[in-house]
């Protein structure tokens, strides 16, 4: 049983969600990994001990954590908020130990505390999934109206489009076929261009000027490429999902149009709040389908193939 030091609480874990970063970790694409180390940064739990100096969260709440866990706490980023920013940021399942295991020992200031009726199962992927989504909307730019484009229809993206809808904007969702479409659709959104019929690109541009935010959810920074000139004047592209290839865009069309491109790095503690809120007001939880530990193995297996489905969560009894 590990014992929290100073500044740290004892997390007994409800659900984990397994996210494609692990997938990424195990096939070594995170460098400043330390390894062995215990996967896992979706995570839901309950405070069952407090180390010295914790005053807070008390044992006994209901909390989450997410990618980040950790800062320097004193440099310009970190004392404004945005601890995600922090060069001497630690990653939570990367470089110490994170949820895929019955008890995890996290940073008591980077936990965040589940809203009250928000169920800790599905919250679980909120730390990650529903983040980079709210944020990465957020960051983007959007607002009531904004004509937002989604690329995937897994979680993230299937939360993004949820959230966008939420937040006042118009939706459309690309996907490499027309498999999602009825769903997206249903969702509320009002365009879907699949990629296998059509260039993403040419087909926003007939959407008035273009979409004024992008929004890749796909671990495909090629996708994300695919799109840019489909923006509107003042666009932004914004990646949640990407992947070892670089991200290439057509220099001109971004500077007769004054493109933006950004990448979300997840977010910071205030993120996560606002993202639990958000999603407990408006009702938006992901769909999942619940494993044992014992499962994580296959399902990473099965991702890391390309077969990803609903978002899975390992469940603790």
């Amino acid at each position: 049983m590990p014992e929290p030091g100073y500044g740290e609480v004892l997390v007994k874990l409800t659900a984990c969600g397994v996210c494609y970063t692990d997938v990424d970790l195990l096939q070594g694409q995170w460098p400043i990994a330390r390894f062995p180390v215990v996967p896992g940064h979706e995570i839901s739990g309950v405070v069952s001990a407090a180390g010295p100096g914790v005053s807070w969260p008390e044992v006994g709440m209901s909390v989450g954590a997410q990618f980040l866990g950790d800062s320097c706490r004193h440099c310009d980023y970190c004392v404004r908020g945005e601890q995600i920013l922090c060069l001497r940021k630690r990653i939570t399942g990367i470089v110490f130990d994170g949820g895929y295991a019955e008890y995890a020992v996290l940073k008591a200031d980077f936990v965040t505390p589940l809203p009250e009726g928000l169920d800790p199962v599905h919250a679980a992927p909120l730390m990650c999934a529903g983040l980079a989504a709210f944020n990465g909307l957020r960051q983007g730019g959007i607002t009531p109206g904004s004509r937002v484009a989604v690329i995937g229809t897994g979680t993230v993206g299937t939360l993004a489009v949820r959230y966008a809808l939420a937040m006042g904007a118009r939706v459309a969702v690309i996907s490499r076929s027309n498999r999602g479409e009825a769903a997206a659709r249903e969702r509320g959104a009002e365009r879907f261009i699949a990629t296998q019929d059509s260039d993403p690109a040419e087909a926003l541009k007939t959407w008035h000027d273009g979409a004024d935010l992008i929004l890749n959810s796909t671990p495909s920074t090629a996708a994300a490429s695919a799109t840019v000139t489909g923006l509107a004047p003042d666009g932004m592209l914004v990646l949640v999902g990407y992947d070892a290839e670089p991200l290439t865009v057509p220099a001109q069309p971004m500077v007769l149009k004054r493109l933006h491109a950004m990448v979300n790095p997840c977010g910071s503690p205030h993120d996560a709040r606002d993202t639990l809120a958000f999603s407990a007001a408006h009702g938006i939880l992901p769909e999942i389908r619940t494993i044992g530990l014992g499962g994580a193995n296959t399902t990473l297996n099965a991702m890391a193939e390309g077969h990803g489905g609903k978002r899975s969560v390992i469940v603790f009894d």
